[in-house]
């Protein structure tokens, strides 16, 4: 063979090798993105528990002793802790929230301080919430004035005076206690006059989703909801087609976008970057069969980005929990954000658990257009690179995971200062409650305020036979021999601030008895049983109104 041949070969054999390293790093860096528990934004819904996590679960509290077990230590439970809920006009000042759990825009010398921004967001929302000289109420007439809004009742879903935001998830498969847990937290916390909810359920695998919900048993309670119109399901089925809102090319891809205008004999026009324009002037974004072949796994990071573009409104994964009113972040004009990618300091680490976008927009166009560009590829981290590199992160607001996933900072090893109150060291202790998980985890380290009434039974071991709630026929309740005795958790001090709190993807069958989720459930479950007020002091959509007389079923 001539030294040429040889040293053509050589390269040859040198470049294949070369893509076949790029081809596997390039596969494991998805496969970090992808399979890391905590840095997934999908789920598995489907997935069945392992023999530990049947373990976790295994003897959650049966016989005499447990079905004796007070419901707390606390004697005066408050859930009705934050006050009248925010007016129905209010705006969120989104400068003054980044500036005081960041520092500013380009500097992060407050990003790390977690406690310190949930302490500004529970204490000073007189500073970041206000009513504009045009409120939301005023910009239509066909919006009832707020004196003259009808609230919920038995015959009415009532009126909203303002703007109805729109709640988006997706689920896959049956019902599980993640999606009653979600759906509660929804119920307990939003204006839901003003509010929808849209439960995307994937058609794509199961054409019968609609219908499978619901028949669902677990799922049955909520039905009369979705008769009336506060929750929607809906079918998602991958789309062909999406409508574009008609911009100039460089304004909807960015400063950078190539256009090649080529005709087409079919009444429309190719644009470029899959993009047709009909003779009609609307746009569309088209996507082809082989395109749909490679579709990733991760749908629903695609879901949030075609459902937002379409409807608008917020997106929620279904292992987020809602702590309180989310509307003054989404009437707020240009109300496009989401969240840090825990402790990450470059500008384009974005985590879209929750999302906001308005609706047809250029920002939306933007983005969706990339993820489609990039083949399918909606990890936020990529499509937040893409929006800096191509400057419009200013126009996708950051906020600091305070406001949406407390602990991820601390989870990522880059907390400073105070710690959240509970302070948590992993997403686990949120499901744990066995003996010995409130004083031995060191939850309590950041709680300054006044401490909570217990009962006897913290300070003897037993409660009273005499006891309100206690068959003295049936023996008294033994604290020392139960696995999961009652604590002081309460709903009152779980991350108050924050408007949500994410669970990330934990596979426990169900939290256990006591545990701060289980704490979380019962207060909710209380409120629908019509036993307590909601975290605004509301019994249900108004001060007279309790679930149990609108909807039997929930009892």
């Amino acid at each position: 063979m001539a030294k040429s041949e040889r040293a053509c070969s050589y390269r040859v054999l040198v470049l294949v090798r070369n893509i076949c390293y790029a081809i596997f790093m390039y596969s494991l860096t998805v496969g970090l993105f992808y399979v890391s528990p905590f840095t997934k934004s999908t789920h598995d819904t489907s997935k069945t528990p392992t023999k530990s996590e049947a373990a976790i679960n295994a003897g959650l509290g049966s016989g005499t002793n447990s079905r004796l077990r007070p419901a707390s230590l606390v004697s005066n439970i408050n859930d009705a802790f934050l006050g009248p809920r925010p007016h129905v006009d209010s705006y969120a000042n989104y400068t003054m929230l980044v500036e005081r759990c960041r520092g500013s825009a380009e500097k992060l010398e407050r990003m790390r301080k977690v406690g310190d921004c949930m302490t500004f967001l529970r204490e000073k929302e007189s500073e970041y919430l206000y009513i504009p000289q045009n409120p939301p109420s005023k910009q239509s007439a066909d919006f009832p004035t707020p004196e003259e809004a009808i609230p919920a009742s038995k015959e009415n879903i009532g009126t909203c005076p303002g703007p109805i935001v729109h709640y988006h998830t997706y689920w896959t498969g049956p019902a599980t206690w993640r999606v009653e847990l979600f759906v509660k937290s929804y119920l307990y916390t939003q204006n839901l006059p003003c509010s929808r909810l849209h439960i995307w359920l994937d058609a794509d695998t199961n054409p019968n989703a609609i219908e499978d919900m619901k028949k669902d048993k677990l799922f049955a309670r909520f039905m009369p909801l979705v008769k009336r119109g506060d929750i929607i399901l809906r079918a998602w089925k991958f789309p062909m087609r999406i409508p574009l809102p008609t911009l100039p090319e460089d304004q909807a891809m960015g400063k950078n976008s190539k256009k090649a205008i080529i005709p087409s004999a079919t009444g429309e026009t190719a644009i470029g970057d899959g993009v047709v324009r009909k003779d009609d002037g609307s746009e569309w974004l088209v996507l082809t069969p082989r395109q749909m072949t490679f579709l990733p796994v991760a749908v629903s990071d695609a879901v949030r980005f075609i459902v937002l573009h379409l409807y608008g409104g917020v997106y929620c994964d279904m292992d987020i929990l809602m702590l309180k009113d989310m509307r003054p972040l989404l009437v707020t004009p240009e109300h496009s954000f989401a969240e840090r990618w825990a402790a990450h300091l470059h500008p384009g680490d974005y985590n879209t658990a929750v999302m906001a976008l308005s609706a047809n927009s250029s920002l939306s166009s933007y983005l969706l257009r990339g993820g489609i560009r990039m083949g399918l590829n909606f990890h936020p981290r990529i499509i937040g690179r893409m929006a800096y590199k191509d400057g419009r992160s200013e126009e996708f607001v950051m906020f600091e995971t305070a406001l949406f996933d407390p602990i991820w900072t601390e989870f990522n090893w880059g907390r400073e200062g105070a710690c959240t109150i509970p302070c948590f060291k992993d997403y686990g202790q949120a499901f744990v409650g066995e003996k010995g998980a409130v004083l031995g985890g060191g939850e309590w380290d950041s709680y300054t305020g006044k401490q909570l009434e217990t009962t006897p039974i913290h300070k003897r071991g037993q409660i009273p036979q005499n006891a309100e709630k206690i068959d003295p026929t049936k023996g008294d309740y033994n604290f020392e021999v139960d696995r999961y005795p009652p604590n002081n958790r309460t709903m009152e001090n779980f991350f108050r601030g924050a408007f949500t709190y994410h669970i990330h993807n934990q596979w426990a069958k169900h939290p256990q008895p006591n545990s701060w989720i289980d704490v979380i459930e019962r207060a909710q479950d209380g409120f629908f049983a019509g036993n307590r007020t909601n975290v605004y002091g509301e019994s249900w959509h108004g001060p007279s109104i309790a679930p149990y007389d609108i909807w039997p079923e929930f009892v």
